[in-house]
C-alpha cells in the first residue's frame, strides 16, 4: 500500500498592515490530505484528512513575499517547517492509521433484525 499526501494551505488569516508590509501572513488554516494507491468496493480510493491552523512568527519579515506572489507551495513550506518534521511524522502516521481503519475496520455498526 502506498500513500500519497498533499496540502491545502491556501485560506490564511493576515494583518493588513505590520512593518509597511501590506497583508502579512501570520496564520495558515490547512488542510492535509492522504490518498491510498488502494480502492474501495466501489472503485474510489480510500483517503484520509487532516485540518488545523498553524501560527507563524511575523517578527523577521525582511524576506517578505507580497501576497500577489504567493502560492500553495511557498505558504506550505511555512507551515511545514514551523510544524516541524517530528510532528508532520507523527500526522502522516495518523492518516496512515486513519486509511487502515478504513480498509480494515476493528469495528463495524450492525443492526439486529426484529
Amino acid at each position: 500500500m502506498a500513500n500519497n499526501y498533499s496540502w491545502d494551505c491556501r485560506t490564511v488569516d493576515c494583518f493588513p498592515s505590520k512593518n509597511n508590509k501590506k497583508d502579512v501572513i501570520y496564520n495558515i488554516h490547512w488542510r492535509y490530505n492522504c490518498i491510498s494507491d488502494q480502492v474501495d468496493a466501489e472503485d474510489k480510493p480510500y483517503s484520509a484528512t487532516m485540518i488545523g491552523t498553524q501560527v507563524i512568527s511575523t517578527d523577521d519579515i525582511t524576506d517578505f513575499i507580497p501576497f500577489a506572489d504567493l502560492t500553495n507551495a511557498k505558504v506550505t513550506e511555512w507551515c511545514e517547517t514551523t510544524i516541524g518534521e517530528e510532528k508532520l511524522a507523527v500526522m502522516k502516521a495518523n492518516l496512515d492509521a486513519q486509511i487502515q481503519e478504513k480498509i480494515n475496520p476493528s469495528s463495524v455498526t450492525l443492526e439486529v433484525s426484529e
